[in-house]
C-alpha cells in the first residue's frame, strides 16, 4: 500500500513538472511575431569576408604586439639577471665590504657607479663585473675616496 502511494505521488510529480516545464517554456518563449519578424542585423555577400579579413589583421596585429612585448620582457629579465649576479658577486667579495657601489644594466653594458675606499677596490670591482658571465662592457663610474 505504501509502495502504491510512493509511486503514485511519483507520477504526479512527474506530470505536474513536464507540465510545467512544457507550458512555462512556449509562455516564456519568443512570440508568433518575433518569430515572423526581420533579423536585426543582416548580412551582405560582401560583409562577411570584409569583417574576415578585418579579424585576421587585428589579430595579426596583436600577435606582432604580444610577440614584441614577450621579446622585451625577455630582454629586462636578463638584465635583471645579469644586474643579479654582478651585485651578488661584489657583496660576496670581502675585499669589497664597506663600499657603496650600485649596478646598473642595459643590454649587456653593466654601469657601476657608487664609491670604493682604495684603488685596490675600484679594479676589484671592475674585475668582477668584467669576468661576470653575459656582460659586454662595464662602464666605470665609480669614484675613490
Amino acid at each position: 500500500m505504501l509502495k502504491a502511494l510512493v509511486r503514485l505521488v511519483v507520477v504526479i510529480v512527474l506530470i505536474v513538472g513536464l507540465a510545467a516545464f512544457f507550458f512555462g517554456y512556449r509562455w516564456r518563449g519568443t512570440t508568433e511575431a518575433a518569430r515572423r519578424s526581420e533579423p536585426v542585423a543582416a548580412t551582405s555577400g560582401t560583409a562577411v569576408p570584409q569583417a574576415r579579413d578585418r579579424a585576421r589583421e587585428v589579430g595579426a596585429d596583436i600577435g606582432e604586439r604580444v610577440a614584441v612585448g614577450a621579446e622585451r620582457a625577455g630582454e629586462v629579465l636578463d638584465e635583471a639577471a645579469l644586474t643579479a649576479k654582478v651585485k651578488s658577486k661584489i657583496a660576496l667579495d670581502d675585499t669589497l665590504r664597506g663600499t657603496d657601489v650600485s649596478v646598473h644594466t642595459s643590454g649587456t653594458a653593466v654601469t657601476l657607479e657608487g664609491r670604493v675606499s682604495t684603488t685596490a677596490q675600484h679594479q676589484r670591482a671592475l674585475q668582477l663585473a668584467r669576468e661576470t658571465q653575459g656582460v659586454g662592457r662595464v662602464v666605470d663610474q665609480l669614484t675613490v675616496r
